[in-house]
């Protein structure tokens, strides 16, 4: 049987090797005594299966410690051992999460002995029944998370499958909006990793200077304003997967420390000494050029190598074909179903108009495209009209569709004649062209007025 991890805080020595007896008596139990609470939230990144804490201590009164406790691991089960008998407090620790409450007579050994046993049933039945759902479950598919049947997707599911069958770093490169993310966990998730953690970080989003300390940790004191020890994005991932989100904007005098990191497996946080032993699995994304980035000096060309593993270049959205229809319509249903809406459906007029945009803001784009027409649309069905173009930039989204030189022509007069109240001299002025253009264009309903 695999050990038992037991925390145990006890300021009193006599009464802890007391404890410490009692719980020793099964071999699987592995104590380890703190005299304070410091002590014990030092050592939380060690996991514990259980923590029994005293209510009186030298640092600490027992709810204080309860609450730092739950802000670090909010599942790990704690028993309060108490000298005094204080109902009220009891009851009050009892409704925050606290298992048991145990009072210091001639009966704790007994009590705690009894709830340990008890803990640890619950525990190995809550893991006996995930072990039986993941039998019963289907292999965890691509599909499920990731929409399309287009042949560009294709090509992208047998990469990730590839990517879930040994622990190779992964490079996901792609336009913003492809979907990095989702690509990564759906890898963690059909890895043998997927019962621990996915951490992802987004690089560009970390102020340039909390940055080492936000991947690597810090000790208590390493700077101003390090009030406690805090565990790096690095150690919560650790036997998990970590996802670095753009990684081109890591600055070059962390990326020698990454590197190290990459290379020696094992972390020393901002301000220790301790190695901190590592085992975890790399996926890194950017919508930049890594190879150009390290030509232009701005990336470790040592580095590039160490993150590059297995290249996974995302498709843009315009180069899907009918995915556009099938993201639309998960997109559709799952915000009509989250707002209680009812089902809608894509004219045909809407489903051209679809096809026909570029995207350049890809799926992000469309699910706010689609979102905004389910709002804006009349009935139950969602026409040409109701679907709004939302680049960011106005080049971008006029350019967005593709049309033949004609068809954009029109558009630029149709946009003229708005803004100038279709004073065709004036158009034809601003624009360089002859008043008979337009006419003739109005005359074919080419222009609408």
């Amino acid at each position: 049987m695999e050990s038992y991890n037991i925390f145990l805080v006890e300021d009193d020595p006599w009464y802890a090797e007391i404890l410490i007896y009692c719980l020793s008596l099964n071999p699987d139990y592995q104590v380890t005594h703190f005299s304070k609470g410091e002590d014990l939230l030092a050592n939380l990144y060690k996991k514990p299966d259980l923590i029994s804490i005293d209510l009186s201590l030298p640092d600490f009164q027992g709810d204080q410690l309860y609450k730092k406790i739950r802000a670090v691991n909010d599942q790990v089960p704690i028993i309060v051992i108490s000298g005094q008998e204080d109902i009220a407090v009891a009851v009050s620790l009892l409704k925050s999460g606290v298992y048991e409450y145990i009072l210091k007579d001639e009966n704790t050994n007994d009590l705690l002995w009894n709830t340990v046993i008890k803990i640890r049933e619950t525990s190995n039945l809550k893991k006996e029944v995930e072990h039986l759902k993941e039998e019963l479950n289907q292999k965890f598919s691509f599909d499920k998370h990731i929409k399309g049947q287009s042949a560009a997707l294709q090509k992208i599911f047998a990469l990730m499958n590839k990517a879930t069958q040994s622990n190779i770093n992964i490079s996901i490169t792609g336009e913003t909006g492809t979907g990095k993310e989702v690509v990564a966990k759906a890898i963690h998730y059909n890895s043998s990793r997927k019962k621990k953690n996915f951490v992802a970080v987004n690089m560009a989003a970390i102020p340039k200077e909390l940055i080492e300390s936000e991947l690597f940790g810090h000790e208590k004191g390493a700077f101003t304003g390090a009030v406690s020890r805090k565990l790096g994005k690095f150690e919560e991932a650790n036997l998990g997967t970590i996802f670095l989100d753009e990684i081109a904007e890591l600055d070059l005098s962390l990326q020698n420390k990454l590197l190290r990191v990459l290379q020696e497996r094992e972390v020393v946080r901002v301000g220790g000494n301790e190695n901190v032993k590592l085992d975890v699995r790399l996926i890194v994304a950017t919508h930049k050029n890594l190879a150009e980035e390290v030509r232009k000096g701005k990336f470790r060309e040592d580095l590039y190598y160490r993150i590059i593993g297995l290249p996974i270049e995302l498709p843009p959205l315009r180069d899907r074909g009918n995915d556009v229809l099938v993201l639309s319509r998960y997109f559709m249903d799952e915000y009509a179903r989250e707002n209680k809406l009812g089902s809608f459906i894509l004219s045909a007029d809407a489903k051209e108009k679809l096809l026909r945009y570029n995207y350049p803001g890809n799926i992000r784009e469309l699910k706010s495209m689609i979102e905004l027409a389910v709002v804006m649309c009349e009935g139950k069905e969602i026409k040409a009209a109701d679907i709004s173009y939302t680049a960011v930039n106005r080049e971008e989204a006029f350019l967005a569709e593709e049309k033949t030189l004609r068809q954009y022509t029109c558009d630029i007069i149709s946009l003229a004649m708005k803004k100038h109240h279709n004073n065709i001299a004036l158009v034809a002025e601003k624009l360089g062209i002859g008043k008979s253009t337009i006419y003739q264009l109005i005359q074919k309903k080419e222009i609408n007025l």
